[in-house]
């Protein structure tokens, strides 16, 4: 006998289950050689093990998807940076505070 799939589950209970993941996993993962689709866990490529965290590239992409730097003055998708310079793959701790209010 075939498996049959039922109904699709409703977008509050999808919500619900993946509430316990990170939020990042919202957004696709950028470090190489992952590139993780969104919503779904980082893995390591050369063994293809599925990894319990997330790379940090992946959760500085979100912060900086979802918060303004109140350090540079910088709004969503625009990475920070120090007078001028881009900050290299990360964000100012301010910015990771900032996000993780937007999740309270």
């Amino acid at each position: 006998m075939g498996h049959h799939q039922g109904a699709p589950m409703p977008a509050t209970l999808r919500h619900a289950f993946r509430a316990r993941a990170h939020p990042a996993r919202s957004v696709p993962c950028p470090h190489e050689p992952c590139h993780a689709r969104a919503h779904q866990a980082c893995i390591v490529r050369v063994n293809g093990r599925v990894m319990k965290d997330l790379h940090p590239a992946r959760i500085n992409l979100w912060e900086r998807t979802v918060a303004c730097c109140p350090e540079c003055q910088v709004q969503p998708d625009i990475p920070c940076h120090n007078d001028g310079a881009p900050l290299a793959g990360t964000v100012h701790d301010r910015r990771i505070q900032e996000a993780k209010e937007i999740l309270a």
